[in-house]
């Protein structure tokens, strides 16, 4: 019998962006590439009668209503030895794309997804009682893993700095980019867009990422103030994260209110008309695993302003301007740059486009593919 490999497809279902759209592409890849493998969706938290239709028919699932709070409780903090083949039923490989490990049968071989370390990397941005429950659950799943996939070298350095990881159990997977992120032309669609958001019809620049320290968005707001264009916007697509409070007590400060707005969580479908509207994308994050949004705004032909750090560069290639991300001034004369700079708009386009073909979900797909085959020997 062909060997039969659990996925804990958890994220996909309860995330809309982050780590449950990189869940869900990459699992949309795999089903396309392999129709004979059986696999196994693990879901918590969920009812069988609500789960969506399966990616493909190799692929089965196996929910359980046992809430992801409550396996994170029984599994990472009291360390309870109840395997996930309890639930999954026998599997000859398990893979979790969700930072943390769950207990597994002896014998079963495991594959563990680390998006990025910023909770050590940046310990201040993160929510505290997060923070501790990543120190604790994140260094004992990549122990336990018998392999590690991170987003970006970047991700891999760190996992091999500060937890010691040998290197050679650590591989970097990256993602990519939808087919559906492509220029949105269309007069009609795009009115649309702004009427549906109330955005209007003014220049605006954009932003995507959850409302959070490490998006940096403070220090955006304040280079809007110092640009000097009245006439511009700031859009900031994103859902409700931590630790908001100073960023809506600068905007009301500032009296900013009229320039800056905030969508919420918008949905993948509606982004590729928000970013093809957009005069410039800045992404000033503080530490990024990877930076999809960076390519999502490359493929819909945006300038992007991104930061010099992390796995950014990476990402973004000759594509972008690089910012110091503490530094303002810098992040104003770039974004001034990207809108007044017509030849340099041309040249940041191109480069985008050619930029984004670079990163393939079916590539992504094959190589993941790859390393379960290599872990089952």
């Amino acid at each position: 019998m062909p060997p039969r490999i659990g996925i804990d497809y958890t994220s996909a279902l309860s995330q809309g962006g982050g780590i449950g759209r990189y869940t869900r592409e990459l699992i949309a890849a795999l089903a396309a590439l392999d129709t004979l493998t059986p696999y196994v969706l693990f879901a918590a938290g969920q009812q069988r009668s609500t789960l969506p239709a399966s990616p493909g028919p190799n692929f089965q699932w196996t929910p359980s209503a046992i809430t992801t709070e409550w396996f994170a409780r029984l599994w990472q903090r009291a360390r309870l030895p109840l395997p996930v083949e309890r639930w999954t039923g026998p599997v000859d490989l398990f893979h979790s794309p969700d930072f943390t490990l769950p207990p597994l049968r002896r014998g079963t071989r495991s594959l563990l997804t680390v998006h990025d370390l910023s909770f050590i990397r940046t310990p201040e941005t993160a929510a505290p009682g997060l923070r501790a429950y990543l120190n604790r659950a994140v260094p004992w799943s990549v122990a336990r893993a018998d392999h590690v996939l991170a987003d970006s070298q970047a991700t891999r350095q760190d996992l091999i700095d500060l937890y010691h990881t040998p290197g050679e159990k650590v591989s970097v997977l990256y993602s990519a980019v939808d087919r559906r992120f492509r220029p949105v032309t269309d007069p009609a669609a795009l009115s649309a867009m702004r009427s549906r958001y109330d955005i209007g019809d003014g220049p605006y620049m954009l932003s995507v990422g959850t409302i959070q320290p490490r998006k940096n968005y403070p220090r955006l707001i304040e280079a809007l103030r110092r640009m000097d264009r009245p006439d511009l916007r700031l859009v900031i697509a994103g859902g409700r994260g931590w630790l908001e409070s100073p960023l809506y007590e600068l905007i009301r400060s500032q009296k900013l209110e009229d320039r800056v707005k905030f969508l919420g969580f918008v949905d993948d479908d509606e982004l590729p008309a928000l970013y093809s509207a957009a005069s410039v994308f800045a992404f000033p994050s503080l530490y990024e695993g990877f930076g999809l949004p960076v390519l999502e705004a490359m493929a819909c032909d945006v300038p992007v302003v991104t930061s010099r750090v992390s796995s950014l560069p990476e990402v973004a290639g000759e594509a972008a301007l690089l910012v110091d991300p503490l530094d303002v001034d810098d992040l104003a004369a770039a974004l001034n740059r990207a809108l007044a700079d017509s030849g340099e708009r041309r040249r940041m386009i191109a480069a985008g486009r050619k930029q984004t073909q670079a990163f393939s979900w079916d590539a992504a797909a094959r190589q993941l593919k790859g390393h379960y085959d290599r872990l089952l020997g």
